[in-house]
Formats: structure tokens, C-alpha cells, sequence
């Protein structure tokens, strides 16, 4: 019988790319998880990695494997949510990667929602962009990972994982001081200002600059920050223009002029993801329910 810690340490090496970063993340040395692996070989009979420059990738026989392992390990995860759902009372602990503005605006509601309902359940937040935070929770570094998704930049779901919505977050045109009078009827009138954006690798930022295409002008970035509270604080300073999630402001009236974009009022889909056999977990359950709560109670306004 294949031993279950020595597939999880493949698995492992898979996932995370080289025996040194499994070994960071499992907190084993390089060499213990060497030699395990190559235990697991002689048990198994065939070669399961291979030399490639100083790296090592996987062989096709140890790909199967590891398929193997998401299926075995998946399984436990539902036999343990369903221990769980037998028992009285939610209890555990459940980690938590969550990105900025929802973290700032969501999460201590949630946490109050937690503590007041359960109060032997235990949350640990970490906050963690989507792009790192998927594959962290596919790792099984984090429980629930709660993600953003912009309009026309959809987010496939990694391997292994399901989606609550939580849901929507208007985003608006943030306007400068010396903007605030204006009437926008048609997102080209902003082509001469200067943008204040999030970096190219972002969705954000993807979404902005699909918009201002669209509009007939590429935008002139002249400020760029993955802190969407920087964002904010720059047009509220007066040194451009920028599109910002109601959450930004975390509940309070918005400091700066805020417009809907010509065309009507878009949203950005917040969600949590969690590994498709620890989804039904009673403590899972009970941070997203609260989550959601917390999201329906925001005060977000203009």
C-alpha cells in the first residue's frame, strides 16, 4: 500500500515547483524530503523524478501519482467536514487569505459575526492578493481565500477548488478636487488626464485599460500602485483620475467625487474559494455565511 505522508510530500513537489520550497513549506530539510521521495521509489518501483539543469521535474509515472493523491487527499477533507457537521457546536480553526479593500471593509465585521456566533471558532486572516492566494489555498497553506473578479476579466478556478459569490462592489470613476464639477457623458473626456492605476499584471488594471481602449484613447499612467488606498489617497491629493471599488472607502462617504462610468454602473464580483473537500466544513461554512453578512451590512455609499 502507497504510503499517504510520502504522497503528499510528491505532491507537494509538484505543486510548489522544486524539493527545496515543499521542504520550506512542510518545514522539513531538502534532504529529508530527498530521502523520502526516494523511499517512495523503491516502494513503488519506478523512477518519480528526474534531473533537469539543478531542478528536478516530475516523471509521468509520478504524475499519475499526484492526481491520485488530489483524489485521496480531497476525500479525507470531506470525511473530516463531515465528522465535523456531526458534532454540536463549530469549532476549529479556519485561515484566511483575503485581498485589501475587502479585508479593510469586510473582514472585522466578519471576524464580530464569528465571535458572537462561535465563539470556540478560531480565525487567522493573512492578506494575500488572488493570483498568490489561489494557489497558497490549492497548497493547502489557507482554508478560504477570498478573491475579486473585474467585469470581462473572468478568473478560472485552479484545480480542486469551488466558489461562493459574496457579492458585488460597485466601481466608480474617482475624480480629482479640481474635476469635481464635471459631468461625464462619455470616458474619452478623461484621455488628457493623468491615470492612476494598478500594475499591468493585475486584473485591475487589465480591465482599465480595456476600458479606455474601448473609449478610443489609451490611458497615460502616471501612477501606478497594487495599494488601491494609495489610489485613492493620490486623487484625493489631485494627481489624477483613477476607477476605485466602492469598498475602498470603507464604509464612510467617499473624500473625492465619485461618478458612475458612462455606460451605467459596473460591479466587481467579490468570492470566496475553498478546496472542494473542506467546502461543506461546519467552520468554512460559518466564515463564509458571516462573510456575507458582513458584505450585506456595509454601509458602502455616495
Amino acid at each position: 500500500m502507497l504510503d499517504l505522508h510520502r504522497l503528499r510530500l510528491l505532491r507537494e513537489v509538484h505543486l510548489r515547483g522544486s524539493l527545496a520550497a515543499a521542504a520550506t513549506a512542510l518545514r522539513y530539510s531538502p534532504s529529508a524530503v530527498s530521502q523520502q521521495l526516494a523511499v517512495f521509489e523503491r516502494e513503488v518501483g519506478v523512477p518519480l523524478l528526474e534531473k533537469v539543469g539543478r531542478g528536478v521535474r516530475l516523471t509521468a509515472q509520478a504524475q499519475i501519482l499526484v492526481g491520485h493523491a488530489e483524489v485521496v487527499l480531497e476525500r479525507l477533507e470531506q470525511a473530516e467536514a463531515e465528522v465535523a457537521a456531526s458534532l454540536s457546536g463549530v469549532t476549529g480553526t479556519v485561515r484566511v487569505a483575503c485581498f485589501q479593500t475587502a479585508a479593510l471593509s469586510l473582514v472585522p465585521t466578519m471576524l464580530g459575526h464569528v465571535r458572537a456566533a462561535y465563539p470556540r471558532l478560531r480565525v487567522e486572516l493573512t492578506q494575500v492578493d488572488p493570483d498568490l492566494s489561489m494557489p497558497a489555498l490549492q497548497a493547502r497553506d489557507f482554508d478560504l481565500a477570498v478573491a475579486e473578479e473585474f467585469p470581462g476579466q473572468p478568473e478560472p478556478l485552479l484545480t480542486g477548488l469551488d466558489r461562493e459569490e459574496v457579492g458585488p462592489d460597485p466601481l466608480r470613476l474617482a475624480l480629482p478636487p479640481a474635476l469635481a464639477h464635471w459631468e461625464l457623458t462619455d470616458l474619452a473626456q478623461l484621455a488628457d488626464q493623468p491615470w492612476i492605476v494598478e500594475p499591468p499584471s493585475k486584473p485591475p488594471r487589465r480591465w482599465v485599460t480595456a476600458l479606455c481602449r474601448a473609449a478610443g484613447f489609451e490611458p497615460d499612467v502616471q501612477h501606478e500602485s497594487a495599494d488601491m488606498l494609495l489610489n485613492a489617497r493620490l486623487v484625493e491629493t489631485g494627481h489624477g483620475v483613477s476607477l476605485l471599488p466602492d469598498l475602498v472607502w470603507q464604509g464612510a462617504p467617499p473624500p473625492v467625487a465619485v461618478r458612475d462610468l458612462p455606460g451605467g454602473r459596473v460591479y466587481r464580483q467579490i468570492y470566496t474559494a475553498a478546496r472542494v473537500g473542506s467546502g461543506q466544513h461546519p467552520a468554512i461554512k460559518a466564515v463564509r455565511a458571516a462573510l456575507r453578512a458582513a458584505h450585506a451590512a456595509a454601509a458602502v455609499s455616495t
